[in-house]
C-alpha cells in the first residue's frame, strides 16, 4: 500500500500521521503495510522533523503506549544511594573529549534560549542562592542529617560565636570546638563574575582567620560542580572519618574535597 504512494502522498501521509498526529513510525508502518525504517528514511528524505529518542519516549508515555519505568515504584536509600555512586562513577571515569563534549552542547543549548527563558533561569538560580543562604545549601542539609544519625551535638548557620561579626558558621560542633564550613562553585570560579568571586575570597579569608582566632578548629570543604548525592556520600564520609581522628592532629585548618586523600 504505501509501497505504491508517490513521493508527494508519502510526504503529504507522514506530515499528517507523524508530524500533526504523533503517531509514530511504528503505527504508520503497520497500518501501511510497510517499515518503519522506511518511514523514518522517507521523513528525513523529505526534510520533515524527526523526534530524537528523548522526545518520542515523551510521545509514547503521552499517547499512554509506554508507562514510565520508575512512576509508581518506591526505591530504598541505599538503592538511591547505589544509583548516584554510579552515575558518579561513570562521569569521573568519563574521557575529557566526551566531557568537553557534553559541556559545548549544554552551552550550545543555552545560547540558542531566547531571553526570556535565559532571565527566567538567572532569576530562578539567584532566588535558589538566596534561599540557601537562609535555609542551608543541599550538602550543608545533607552533612547535617549525617552528623545528627552520628550523635553530633549540631548548631546549624551558627551566629554570635565571631565576636562583634554577623558571620555565621556553616555547621558547628560545640562539644569538639569544630566549624565546618561548606564552600559551592562560586566561592573558587566566577559563577557570578569575577567581582563577586573576589568579594567572596575575601569573605573567606576573613572568616577562616576569625575561626582559627578564636581556638576553633575548622574544616573547610569544598563542593565543585553542581550538587549531586554521590558527592554529598563521598564527602560526608570523608568528614566522619576525619572527624574519629580529628582529636590526634595538630593542625587546626583542614580541606576537604571530593578528589583528595
Amino acid at each position: 500500500m504505501y509501497k505504491q504512494m508517490s513521493d508527494a502522498e508519502k510526504q503529504k501521509l507522514i506530515q499528517d500521521l507523524y508530524v500533526d498526529n504523533k503517531l509514530s513510525f511504528a503505527d504508520i508502518a503497520k497500518k501501511y503495510g510497510t517499515y518503519p525504517n522506511q518511514i523514518r528514511r522517507d521523513a528525513l528524505r523529505f526534510n520533515l522533523p524527526v523526534r530524537n529518542k528523548s522526545e518520542a519516549q515523551i510521545n509514547a508515555l503521552k499517547s499512554g503506549k509506554a508507562s514510565h519505568p520508575t512512576e509508581g515504584k518506591t526505591r530504598t536509600d541505599a538503592e538511591k544511594n547505589k544509583i548516584s555512586l554510579s552515575m558518579h562513577s561513570s562521569w569521573s571515569n568519563m574521557s575529557d573529549t566526551e566531557k568537553n563534549r557534553r559541556k559545548q552542547d549544554s552551552r550550545k543549548r543555552w545560547n540558542e534560549m531566547d531571553d526570556v527563558a535565559k532571565q527566567n533561569m538567572l532569576h530562578a538560580a539567584h532566588v535558589a542562592i538566596r534561599k540557601s543562604s537562609v535555609e542551608g545549601s543541599k550538602l550543608e542539609k545533607y552533612i547535617l542529617s549525617k552528623l545528627l544519625e552520628k550523635q553530633y551535638k549540631v548548631q546549624f548557620h551558627k551566629e554570635q560565636i565571631l565576636s562583634n561579626t554577623k558571620l555565621q558558621i556553616d555547621i558547628f560542633l560545640p562539644a569538639e570546638n569544630i566549624a565546618i564550613e561548606v564552600d559551592g562553585p562560586s566561592h573558587f570560579e566566577p559563577v557570578w563574575g569575577d567581582d563577586c568571586l573576589s568579594r567572596n575570597q575575601k569573605y573567606d579569608q576573613k572568616k577562616t582567620g576569625l575561626i582559627l582566632g578564636k581556638g576553633i578548629k575548622l574544616i573547610r570543604i569544598k563542593q565543585t560542580g553542581d550538587y549531586s548525592k554521590a558527592k554529598a556520600i563521598i564527602l560526608t564520609n570523608k568528614l566522619l572519618d576525619l572527624l574519629e581522628n580529628i582529636s590526634e592532629k595538630q593542625d587546626n585548618l583542614f580541606h576537604i574535597e571530593e578528589n583528595n586523600d
